[in-house]
């Protein structure tokens, strides 16, 4: 579904985590990433145990330039995913802030 129609329904009312984590990643997959974060950020409002939204908001954050915040979002998504037993999603992270801290300490 595009960014478009989701736009359409949010502006309807309709506001939960799937439509916030698909606004998300129509946005990151078009390039746009602080509107891409805007959005995971509030998806994770909605659900904060969901760790592929967290995993996102991570690279949104990144994408952004907003480094802190991508290191905050994974940091929480690896204790969301730890919670629901999603060992992908906390592996993956885990590697993200890895790399992200290899290559911020110069």
């Amino acid at each position: 579904m595009s960014t478009d129609a989701l736009e359409k329904m949010l502006a309807k009312g309709v506001d939960n985590s799937l439509l916030r984590f698909g606004l998300g990643k129509g946005y990151l997959d078009a390039g746009d990433a602080s509107k891409a974060a805007e959005h995971l950020q509030r998806c994770v409002e909605h659900d904060p145990q969901y760790s592929a939204a967290w995993k996102l908001l991570g690279k949104a954050q990144q994408s952004a330039g907003n480094l802190d915040s991508a290191r905050s979002a994974w940091q929480q998504g690896i204790e969301a995913a730890q919670a629901k037993g999603d060992k992908q999603a906390e592996k993956e992270m885990t590697v993200f802030l890895r790399k992200l801290d290899k290559n911020t300490s110069v």
